[in-house]
Order: structure tokens, then C-alpha cells, then sequence
């Protein structure tokens, strides 16, 4: 919960409690997934609101760069993995949200960049954000694969996404680390894949 006191080290250490928590083939599903789109050369894209829109431009920043060896920087021969945060085209954001209601935002920018056999990543500590759920509608309608990250209950994006990274606590700052330190091995995972 936001605004609980304690100290440095019992907030660290119930952050690494969490961790241990979470379930390991729930984070090597996402990489497996990844991997798949990456060599059918087809694009993840990734949303969020708040601190999961901070992650999601995150995770698609490593995804996109660290993913690759410095030695192929220069080899246009060398697959990158096709990524995009949904979040940062702050013009187009704005534009639909203004004029049509935020819940618009994610869900037409993948009505003209994304294609079936896409991967959307959907990042959502509530797993209720409107914006979010409309987007992963339209992405299952449209033969995208849909996997959720969540924290509290899961709310719907849980049940609605193909498959889900749960956290299952009541606090958001820890949701967003833990997914944040998932991404994070997700990223090596594709570096080991792709450039070793």
C-alpha cells in the first residue's frame, strides 16, 4: 500500500520475499513468446499507464538494444527484434484521448501497426485499466497473442490475456519492481538467444 512506513531493509527484504513468490515459468513464457515472434520477424508491442507505461518503455528500450551484441551494431544482416512501447507517441495519445477518450489510446494505434501473428504485451497493476483491456480485446479478435502483467487479484486482464506474469500483492510499487527485474531477465534470456 501507498504511505506504509518501514525501513529501508524490511522493504527490501519484503521485496525479495515477493520475488520468490513469483512463478518462474510464468516469466519464461513471455521469453518463449518473444522468441517466437522474433523468428517469424513479426512485432511485440508493449502498453501500460503510470509506472507500467515508465516499464513498458523500459522493457521495449532493453528488448531493443540489449538484446544485440555489440559486434553486430554495424551487420545489417543480423534480425533485430521488431519491439515498440505503445506508450511514448505522446502527439498521437493525445489526440485520440482528447478527442475520442483515453480508453482509445493503445487500441487504435494497433489498429494501424499491428498484424495477426503480433505478440502484445499488456502491463497493468490492476489489471483493469479500460485502455489496456480494449486493446487486448481487439489484439485477441485480430490473431495477436495477448500476454498480461498484473499485481493485486489480476482484475480482468488476468483472464483475458492467452497468458499472464502475476504478482499477486496489494501494493504497486512492488508490482512495478518485480515486473521491472522479470523484464530484466527476460531481456539477458533474448541476448543469450539471439547473440551468443
Amino acid at each position: 500500500m501507498i504511505g506504509r512506513q518501514m525501513d529501508p531493509r524490511a522493504f527490501l527484504a519484503r521485496v525479495g520475499e515477493e520475488l520468490r513468490k513469483i512463478e518462474p515459468k510464468e516469466v519464461q513464457t513471455l521469453a518463449d513468446w518473444i522468441w517466437d515472434v522474433y523468428q517469424k520477424g513479426r512485432f511485440v508491442f508493449v502498453i501500460g499507464n503510470g509506472g507500467s507505461g515508465s516499464n513498458a518503455s523500459h522493457f521495449c528500450e532493453d528488448m531493443g538494444k540489449g538484446t544485440l551484441d555489440k559486434k553486430d551494431f554495424d551487420n545489417d544482416a543480423k534480425r533485430r527484434l521488431k519491439i515498440l512501447s505503445l506508450t511514448d507517441n505522446t502527439p498521437y495519445i493525445l489526440a485520440w484521448g482528447n478527442d475520442e477518450g483515453f480508453d482509445r489510446v493503445f487500441v487504435e494505434q494497433l489498429k494501424n501497426l499491428a498484424s495477426p501473428g503480433d505478440l502484445l504485451v499488456a502491463i497493468s497493476g490492476s489489471g483493469n485499466s479500460p485502455n489496456i483491456l480494449r486493446a487486448v480485446e481487439w489484439a485477441n479478435r485480430n490473431g495477436l497473442k495477448t500476454f498480461g502483467c498484473t499485481g493485486f487479484s489480476g482484475g480482468e486482464l488476468r483472464t483475458l490475456a492467452n497468458a499472464n506474469l502475476h504478482v499477486p500483492i496489494d501494493d504497486m510499487g512492488i508490482v512495478e519492481s518485480i515486473h521491472l527485474t522479470a523484464f530484466h531477465w527476460v531481456v539477458d534470456d533474448l541476448y543469450r538467444r539471439i547473440s551468443m
